[in-house]
């Protein structure tokens, strides 16, 4: 705890990390394992308007509402990106990702593509990831497995895929997931390598720790 405090105090506020992938490639398993093992990193909870799958847990999955109460949060302009995704709204708040990002915590979204566009579009700092399946009859395999998902459901959301996947280019990093463990491995690799842009080391602590004259 001692090392993690240390490291804050040379760091500026925390980044953030965009995680967009085709539903059923993976991203939300991977985010969570990330910030299992990773310190000083939380997975951002979405609002959202689809009801709890068995086991979902509320502000822990997602955080769940009605849509008249999202709705007015859009009004009131409290999302950063919010989107309507198979049917559902998802939405992320601002003031959340902001309170941890003061902390010098970094904060890791996994949103679909509609939502890091308007990331992109609206010029907000974060590192973007796309993560890509190995192939659509992994993915139809993967979306089969869960066994939540009516046949003419997974159809939807294999066009969907497509259509995600045609974004990709919009991204700065590309994982194939192919294998849980090498795409959590990449992905740990992309974290650590933003913690250590030279933009993100605090200059006041580099002056008063290494430049200024000593009395």
């Amino acid at each position: 705890m001692r090392e993690a405090a240390e490291r804050q105090e040379y760091r500026k506020a925390g980044n953030l990390f965009v995680v967009s992938a085709p539903s059923g490639a993976g991203k939300t398993t991977l985010c969570r394992l990330l910030c299992d093992r990773l310190e000083d990193i939380r997975h951002s909870v979405s609002y959202t308007t689809r009801p709890p799958r068995e086991g979902e847990v509320n502000d822990v999955d997602y955080t769940f509402v009605d849509r008249d109460t999202f709705m007015g949060m859009v009004e009131k302009g409290e999302f950063i990106e919010w989107a309507e995704v198979h049917g559902n709204y998802y939405g992320t708040s601002g003031r959340r990702v902001e309170a941890l990002k003061a902390e010098g915590i970094d904060v890791i979204m996994d949103i679909d593509t509609q939502g890091a566009r308007q990331l992109m579009e609206r010029g907000v700092k974060a590192a973007f990831v796309f993560i890509m399946p190995p192939s659509l009859g992994v993915l139809r395999a993967r979306l089969e497995g869960r066994n939540t998902d009516a046949e003419d459901v997974i159809r939807r959301r294999l066009t969907r895929a497509r259509e995600e996947i045609s974004d990709y280019h919009r991204y700065e990093y590309v994982i194939i997931n192919d294998s849980l463990e090498r795409a959590l491995d990449e992905l740990r690799s992309i974290v650590l390598a933003v913690r250590c842009r030279r933009e993100n080391i605090d200059d006041g602590w580099i002056d008063d720790n290494f430049l200024k004259e000593v009395e």
